[in-house]
């Protein structure tokens, strides 16, 4: 049987006795939202048509390819299992948007959000033999209170909105585990003494062991008789190997608890902030990072391979990037996981376009699964900030709310105290760690003259300003303190594609006519960045044209527009923040 995605999805978290469910369901369209009154959550009741999983509905890998409006959409297949003899969890890595799951008829549960992984314990709900697993998706796009990042709300795509995504696309799982079992692990490097703490959630009680090694080589270890409840202890390593840009340097674990075992790992790094710098493991480390918003042609929000993913991070490095806003989309685990193993860094950051942030009740459709967002890839030493929001604009004649702008910071803060917190991209900040903006000024001798007064008098040039009119009120929305980190977040964007007339496709700028004028455009922006001693980071956009929007370094089949190597020798050049 020819299984897609047939990878372990966590491979932070591993136990050796899973089952990949990917392949072949059954698949209805259920736009009247009725299918449960009508009974296609039973048992034995088949669906209409059939859908290759983990691919959108709307992907040609799906096998269904209905780029329309889904409301609601079913999916059912059945699985041979034996007797259980501890717990079976069934795992899904991601389904839009709201989800139920029914196994042999029984509900087992529900979940809100579609960007993060959960799962259920289904084990009461099995029988030896047999079983059928049910699920149910239903998203509306147009919904001001779901969280939907680039997809359209639109029949077409258009502008920067993109083909929509809806039901499960992520890998579908079971999992073994014994009675006793090791719930969840976080991981809290410390590089000045060569050391990690680790907090380990147990269900149940039995021994515990911990065991850390480096390239196959012992390096520390920890154990605990009849464990239980919340661990908490701190391993010193015999063998000090820092997680770096390119140098992704990651010690193995392997915890056993009575009979259940997990396989995992950590990068030793710490980043910090200092003045107007980021600093990474102590050093000034200038970011050099690409806006990469994770669609593929054929599989829109999924990766047809786990090579896919790879490949994305490699044509990155290829150019001069070290790094990535993962932009309006959670990605995936093994996407992180290829770039803690490349020593990529990157930005976690959530989908929330498609919110209306001028409405309160915003935080209640992000915050949960944001939390979630942050709770889950928490370990993965290539996440190096955290951005919730991404360009705030008001809407219907009102002023985003800042209220929850702030809170949404101060909870990401409480979760996670290791990493700096952007709050809201580009603007309008509130509380913010670091102040980015967002200028797509063409004319580098413009881009630099907006810049430089950074260096001479600590004045930051706002987009904003001067002060902007709402509902025939002008305020300031924004103005850079002057004592933290700042960085433009996103520049460049610059139209480029053989075929404009034909294509219907935009960038930033007119299209730029041969490689010649693109490179010195190129090299005259950034210049204006990698010059400017109080700057410790930039984002250029983007790393592939998406659909309609076509001002990628490489088209959306993954081709460069222009050499790669000419493209790494402008951006790689050193620093200014990195030479003093």
């Amino acid at each position: 049987m020819n299984i897609p995605r047939i990878e372990h999805p966590r491979p932070g978290f591993v136990r050796p006795n899973w089952r990949n469910l990917n392949g072949q369901w059954q698949f209805e369209i259920d736009n009247g939202r009725s299918g449960e009154a009508r009974g296609l959550h039973k048992a034995g009741t088949p669906l209409s048509g059939s859908i290759t999983v983990p691919f959108c509905p709307e992907s040609p890998l799906s096998g269904v390819g209905n780029r329309d409006f889904m409301y609601g959409v079913w999916y059912k297949r059945t699985v041979e299992l034996d007797a259980p003899s501890g717990r079976v969890l069934l795992h899904f890595g991601a389904v839009d948007y709201r989800c139920k799951v029914f196994v042999n008829g029984t509900s087992v549960g529900e979940h809100k959000g579609g960007y993060t992984s959960f799962s259920f314990d289904v084990t009461a709900a099995l029988r030896p033999g047999e079983n059928e697993i049910a699920v149910y998706a239903e998203d509306d796009t147009r919904d001001l209170l779901i969280p939907s990042g680039k997809q359209s709300e639109r029949y077409n795509s258009w502008g920067c909105y993109y083909t929509r995504t809806t039901g499960i696309w992520q890998t579908v799982w079971l999992e073994f585990v014994p009675e006793a079992h090791i719930i969840c692990v976080k991981y809290y490097p410390n590089i000045a003494d060569s050391s990690v703490t680790m907090e380990v959630a147990l269900r149940g009680s039995a021994d515990f062991s911990c065991q850390v090694s480096f390239a196959g080589r012992p390096v520390g270890g920890y154990t605990a008789g009849n464990a239980s409840g919340l661990l908490h202890f701190t391993v010193p390593l015999t063998e000090r190997h820092l997680w770096d840009v390119g140098q992704g340097n990651l010690y193995d674990v392997v915890f056993t608890f009575g009979e259940d075992r997990v396989d995992s790992y950590f990068g030793l790094r710490q980043v910090r902030l200092d003045g107007h710098k980021v600093l990474l493991n102590d050093r000034p480390v200038f970011q050099r990072l690409v806006l990469d918003q994770g669609y593929y042609p054929d599989g829109i929000y999924t990766a047809p391979s786990d090579a896919d993913l790879v490949r994305d991070i490699e044509l990155s490095m290829s150019m001069g990037f070290n790094g990535a806003r993962l932009h309006e989309k959670v990605f995936e685990e093994r996407f992180l996981y290829h770039a803690d193993r490349l020593g990529y860094l990157v930005w976690g950051e959530y989908p929330d376009w498609g919110l209306d942030h001028s409405d309160p009740h915003h935080v209640y459709a992000m915050l949960p699964e944001w939390m979630e967002a942050v709770d889950r890839d928490f370990n993965h030493p290539a996440i190096v900030g955290w951005c919730p929001h991404n360009e705030t604009w008001d809407q219907n004649g009102r002023k985003q709310y800042d209220p929850a702008i702030a809170l949404i910071y101060d909870v990401t803060k409480a979760l996670d105290p290791t990493r700096p917190c952007i709050d809201t991209s580009g603007n309008f900040h509130v509380k913010t760690d670091i102040y980015d903006v967002h200028d797509y000024e063409q004319d580098p001798a413009i881009f630099r003259e907006h810049y430089d007064k950074l260096m001479t008098d600590g004045a930051l040039y706002e987009v904003f300003d001067p002060p902007q009119s709402l509902g025939g009120r002008y305020e300031r929305r924004q103005r850079y303190p002057g004592n933290i980190p700042v960085f433009v977040s996103e520049y460049g964007g610059a139209y480029w594609t053989t075929k404009p007339d034909a294509s219907g496709g935009w960038g930033y700028g007119e299209n730029v006519r041969d490689a010649e004028e693109f490179l010195t455009r190129l090299r005259g922006l950034t210049d204006a960045l990698l010059d400017n001693e109080r700057m410790f980071a930039f984002c250029y956009t983007q790393l592939t044209d998406v659909e309609q929007e076509q001002n990628g370094l490489y088209t959306f089949g993954r081709q460069p527009k222009f050499d790669p190597r000419a493209i790494h020798a402008i951006l790689s050049r050193p620093a200014a923040i990195e030479k003093n």
